[in-house]
């Protein structure tokens, strides 16, 4: 039996920097906030938000740790309304690329952490 992820904790350079940016891209992502800093998709998956000590390395991309954090769309109306939103409200979203067929849109925040945002053709799995 696989046991289901309940939760990830994100530790950002600056809440006071990163939360504007999570406070825009989750609520387009269909989360609901809970409290300061914590997140839910109301089916009993949470993000936390807390702050990393400082003088530590932050996020790298190709680092080992993790990568990026992908989101599956429903469809490219979905893809397209996420990078609207964050448009509209004044942060970096390029355009969507075409994967194989897949229409995708990579963004990041503050730190460089990386967000995909998918919607992928029938048959066609998130990772391959």
């Amino acid at each position: 039996m696989a046991l289901k992820l309940d939760h990830v904790t994100v530790l950002v350079g600056s809440l006071e920097r990163s939360m504007p940016y999570y406070d825009t891209l989750l609520p387009l992502l269909g989360f609901t906030k809970t409290r300061d800093h914590n997140w839910t998709d109301g089916d009993g998956f949470y993000f936390q938000f807390r702050e990393a000590k400082a003088g530590l390395p932050g996020y790298e991309r190709y680092g080992a740790g993790m990568n990026h954090l992908g989101f599956a769309a429903p469809n490219e109306a979905a893809v397209l309304a996420v990078r609207d939103g964050m448009r509209a409200a004044g942060y970096d979203a390029p355009e969507v690329q075409e994967l194989g067929g897949a229409k995708a849109l990579f963004m990041k925040d503050a730190d460089g952490i990386r967000f995909e945002i998918t919607c992928y053709p029938p048959g066609v799995p998130p990772v391959g």
